[in-house]
């Protein structure tokens, strides 16, 4: 809520006008870039846009779960976490992509078929596992992980139809599921040809400041703002009488405690936002994991 309307954020997709109306009325498997340390949020914005925020998914590493709040939240909400060793995952993600099947409500599945954010090193192993595969070099992705794609793909066929102020662009095309392949070796073939796509999309961004298609701006949703405030008015109302309360007993020790728990609670807070950052992110995809590769 806070990213949609306190930060004034533009959200412009480039999209087809006619597959435009479809967003949002139906289930989709989301494949996102996986650049930079706030590409996520524009998932979730997008999802906001075509107001299925609530019930929409994302594939997430399994170290996510224990996050204090966020985590827990991720967790009792149905989020689908992976080891990103797939041994373990085969069965674990897939049942948990199964239950999805039977879900009430329309949302979007986020996947970042990369499995890690991009750095130069990143990359740079990333083209050489390319290389050794005798795939096309990306100039601007890393080469995606196959396997999670296509047990995604597996799981939910036929309830999928696919498919600071900062300003966000976002290239979004629908893509019937029935055109992705249901054998795995065709499914990885046709999601490397996607992402060499995608790359050059990136390309012709990067020269002309522009995706193709026709750009448009998904209205923001009122309703957001209003649940927002409600609950905000409930909850921290109470919460400043106490805090008035407390400071005005005048007791060392009750002040001394709340600005320990003040304290901690930032540090939590500054790093859960650290995690963000590309500098700080896994050594997935380094050196050290570059034998993993072989998928």
């Amino acid at each position: 809520m806070l990213l949609e309307w306190w930060s004034g954020t533009e959200c412009v997709i480039h999209t087809d006008p006619q597959a435009y109306p479809k967003y949002g009325k139906e289930n989709a498997i989301v494949v996102l870039n996986h650049k930079f340390e706030i590409d996520f949020l524009c998932g979730w914005s997008l999802a906001e846009r075509f107001g299925v925020l609530g019930g929409s998914k994302v594939l997430a590493k399994k170290e996510l779960a224990y996050v204090p709040i966020i985590g827990w939240m991720w967790y009792f909400t149905e989020m689908v976490f992976c080891t990103r060793k797939w041994e373990q995952d085969r069965k674990t993600v897939s049942q948990s992509l199964l239950r999805l099947r039977d879900y009430p409500e329309k949302y979007f599945f986020l996947i970042h078929c990369e499995g890690t954010r991009f750095t130069e090193k990143k990359h740079q192993i990333s083209m050489q596992v390319a290389q050794a595969k005798g795939l096309p070099s990306l100039k601007y992705h890393l080469l995606p992980r196959t396997k999670g794609f296509a047990v995604t793909v597996r799981s939910l066929r036929n309830v999928v139809l696919n498919g600071k102020k900062y300003h966000a662009d976002l290239y979004v095309r629908r893509i019937p599921l029935e055109e992705v392949p249901e054998d795995e070796d065709k499914c990885s073939a046709w999601l490397h040809k996607l992402y060499q796509e995608k790359d050059a999309f990136q390309e012709e961004y990067h020269r002309t400041g522009t995706f193709p298609e026709t750009p448009l701006v998904p209205p923001r949703r009122p309703w957001t703002l209003v649940n927002w405030l409600v609950w905000a008015s409930l909850l921290l109302y109470p919460f400043f009488r106490f805090l008035i309360n407390m400071i005005s007993s005048g007791s060392s020790l009750t002040l001394a405690s709340f600005v320990l728990v003040f304290f901690v609670a930032s540090m939590g807070v500054r790093w859960m936002i650290g995690v963000t950052e590309i500098d700080k992110g896994s050594a997935y995809g380094n050196a050290d994991s570059k034998q993993k590769q072989n998928d």
